[in-house]
């Protein structure tokens, strides 16, 4: 994680997987989204923001609200374009570009498109590490587009010719799961993705290992609900996942279990 959590309990697992499809997206840029609005494509947003580490929210909840409008101007700000908290034309365009650094779900679907084509042999993490990079720079050259590592609306173009099987899965997993907390002293509480779990203390998010469950992964945990992959840690590795608990006595009495988890990409 970006800077460290409270790890309570260790553990280790085997699993076991299942694919099945999921249903199709929003598309973000078709309009003018601003607060007050509610609509599938501000939950398109959401996720990008999340994936520029602006959005301290833990969900995508499709509605415009104060907190998304403040994650906008963030954005914005970070991007130097103008600062209203309205995402218009050149917000959605420039949220839309991928980069170095982000990672979320829109990362998930590009290394998935990178995959389709044969330009990806990593593993679909959700990152956008050096191999993403450097796979997104062959693909721009093999199309004749600007080798610049940067997955933007040519590159999009070009991936989406060959997309007819990239679509959402369900990946249904046994794992061994432990609880942590943020309440710790020297704990920032922020996760890998920029969650802030003081501020949001009734947050749904695990830690995971990456390159079993991809990181921005909505996840669905026997006993705990609907959560956001959103952090990671050192002693998360394999089929383990730490869920977050706010109280620390409660976080203890989760204790370590085996749990059937569904995995949404």
């Amino acid at each position: 994680m970006r800077k460290k959590l409270m790890g309570l309990i260790g553990a280790s697992v085997l699993s076991v997987s299942v694919i099945f499809p999921l249903s199709g997206e929003a598309a973000l840029g078709d309009r003018t989204l601003s607060q007050g609005m509610s609509h599938s494509d501000v939950k398109e947003l959401q996720e990008h923001l999340l994936t520029k580490s602006v959005y301290p929210y833990f969900e995508e909840t499709g509605y415009y609200g104060p907190i998304t409008k403040e994650a906008v101007k963030d954005f914005q700000e970070n991007s130097r374009i103008q600062v209203d908290g309205i995402a218009g034309p050149q917000t959605n365009q420039k949220i839309k570009v991928l980069r170095y650094g982000d990672m979320g779900k829109p990362v998930i679907k590009l290394q998935r498109l990178l995959k389709e084509w044969g330009a990806y042999t990593g593993i679909v993490d959700g990152m956008y590490g050096n191999g993403t990079k450097s796979a997104v720079a062959n693909f721009q050259q093999q199309k004749g587009l600007k080798s610049d590592g940067i997955a933007g609306p040519q590159t999009f173009s070009k991936l989406n010719q060959k997309s007819s099987s990239v679509s959402g899965t369900v990946k249904e997993l046994t794992v061994t799961s432990t609880a942590y907390t943020a309440s710790c002293d020297g704990c920032s509480g922020v996760t890998k993705m920029g969650v802030d779990l003081k501020k949001y203390p009734e947050a749904k998010v695990i830690a995971v290992d990456p390159n079993v469950i991809p990181i921005g992964s909505t996840v669905e945990v026997e006993g705990y609900g609907k959560a956001i992959a959103a952090d990671i840690g050192g002693a998360i590795t394999g089929s383990k996942i730490d869920v977050f608990i706010a109280g620390q006595n409660s976080a203890i009495n989760w204790g370590r279990k085996t749990v059937n988890i569904k995995v949404y990409q």
